[in-house]
C-alpha cells in the first residue's frame, strides 16, 4: 500500500513538473529552433560511428556555422567541437563559442541554453585537466632531469676520484722504481768493490 502511494505521488510530482517544464518551453518558443535531441542527435553519431561518418558531421556542422553562421549553426558546430573521442575535437574553440552563445541567452531556447550549459562546464573541466596534467608532467620532466643531472654529477666526481687514485697510484709506482733503481745501483757498486778486494 506505501509503495502504491509513493509511486502515485512520485508521478504526481513528475507529472508537475513536466507540465512546468512544457509551460517554460510554450513561453519561450523561437521560430525554426530545433529540439534538443537534433544537437543530442550529431553528439551520439560523433560517439558510436566511425571516422569518415565522424569526418562528415564535423564537416557539415563546420559549414553551417561558416555559411550560415546562428545561433542553431552555432551550438550545433560548438557541441561537435566539444565532443571528445573524434579528430576534429577542440575543447578551446568550443569553450569560446559555447560563452558567446551563453552570453545572448534571449536567442536560445531553454533546452540549447542547458546544452551549451552543461557542455561548457564539461569542456572547462576537461581543460583544468589537460592544463593539470601538463604540469604534472612538466614537473616529472624537470624531475626526472634533475635526477639525471645529480647521477651524471655523481658519475663525473667518482670519475675524477678514481683518476687522482690512479695518478697518485703512478706515482707511488714510479717512486718504488726509483728507489729499486737505486738499490740495484747500490748492490751493483758493492759487488764491483767486492770482486776488486775493496772494502765495501
Amino acid at each position: 500500500m506505501i509503495a502504491v502511494l509513493c509511486v502515485t505521488a512520485g508521478c504526481e510530482t513528475t507529472s508537475d513538473w513536466l507540465k512546468d517544464f512544457t509551460n517554460e518551453q510554450d513561453e519561450a518558443i523561437i521560430l525554426g529552433a530545433p529540439g534538443a535531441g537534433s544537437y543530442l542527435s550529431d553528439m551520439y553519431n560523433l560517439a558510436v560511428s566511425d571516422r569518415a561518418t565522424q569526418a562528415e558531421i564535423f564537416a557539415k556542422a563546420e559549414a553551417a556555422a561558416t555559411l550560415t553562421p546562428g545561433t542553431m549553426t552555432n551550438l550545433r558546430f560548438a557541441l561537435v567541437l566539444a565532443t571528445p573521442g573524434h579528430p576534429g575535437t577542440n575543447a578551446v574553440k568550443a569553450q569560446s563559442m559555447l560563452r558567446e552563445l551563453l552570453s545572448q541567452p534571449d536567442l536560445m531556447t531553454p533546452g540549447e541554453i542547458a546544452l551549451a550549459t552543461i557542455h561548457l562546464q564539461e569542456v572547462e573541466q576537461r581543460l583544468m585537466l589537460d592544463a593539470e596534467t601538463e604540469r604534472l608532467r612538466a614537473a616529472n620532466t624537470r624531475a626526472a632531469t634533475t635526477e639525471e643531472a645529480a647521477v651524471e654529477a655523481a658519475m663525473a666526481r667518482g670519475l675524477a676520484d678514481l683518476e687522482a687514485e690512479n695518478r697518485r697510484l703512478r706515482q707511488s709506482l714510479t717512486d718504488a722504481e726509483s728507489k729499486l733503481d737505486a738499490l740495484s745501483a747500490i748492490e751493483r757498486s758493492l759487488r764491483e768493490q767486492s770482486s776488486n778486494g775493496e772494502t765495501p
